[in-house]
């Protein structure tokens, strides 16, 4: 599904953030990005993001280049991806349907289309019934569902989640552990970017660990 091959990144500022990082996450695996502050994990989420360029080296999704993509491929490579974040990134002034409906409106599909799969990413979360709601209203927990749920809506083969318990309690980050364990049964693969290595240690999933922008494990 997704395959990192001999990456480096350098910024001429800085030099080598990245160096020779080579893994392969299959359909339907969940693995966790961890490694020191400075270690590379950003911007080995914006490459796969495409945020920004490999200096040397190859990226596969799902078969296709992303390293080699041009300008006018991106939205396409994009919309393979969910990404969900520490802070949430909702829309304050709109609903939680309004927020998950998002990147079905930027795809063009209907209201109705739209209604149907805001519905079940909805179900999917345990959020049924709070479409109407604000996100201020919403505990944090409840947020992160949110923003599970707009990562989820377009059924993307990918999800990337950046330090997505940060401001969770130890319980409500295991729950969403669990959910993200759920993700498995449809195939979906998830690459979680995490510090909290209790919480790592707790779940049986691979763990890519960087160090100085190398992959030391994994």
């Amino acid at each position: 599904m997704l395959k990192f091959e001999t990456v480096t990144k350098r910024y001429p500022e800085s030099g080598e953030v990245l160096r020779d990082v080579s893994f392969h996450l299959e359909k339907g695996e969940i693995a966790f990005l961890t490694g020191h502050s400075g270690a590379g994990k950003s911007t080995l989420l914006k490459l796969i993001a495409v945020m920004e360029r490999c200096t040397r080296g190859k990226i596969w999704l799902d078969g296709q280049d992303l390293s080699g993509a041009k300008a006018s491929q991106l939205p396409y490579f994009r919309r393979k991806m969910g990404f969900i974040y520490q802070d949430y990134k909702l829309l304050q002034n709109r609903t939680v349907y309004d927020n998950i409906a998002l990147p079905l409106v930027i795809a063009g599909l209907g209201h109705h289309e739209i209604s149907r799969k805001v519905k079940a990413a909805l179900d999917k979360v345990s959020l049924s019934g709070k479409e109407r709601k604000y996100p201020i209203a919403l505990s944090g927990g409840e947020q992160q569902r949110v923003g599970i749920a707009r990562a989820l809506v377009n059924k993307p083969p990918l999800i990337i989640a950046d330090e997505p318990t940060g401001n969770l309690d130890p319980e409500l980050a295991m729950e969403i552990m669990r959910l993200f364990a759920s993700f498995q049964q449809v195939g979906v693969t998830v690459l979680i970017a995490s510090h909290d290595i209790s919480l790592i240690t707790k779940m049986n999933h691979r763990v890519l660990k960087l160090d100085h922008g190398q992959l030391v494990s994994g």
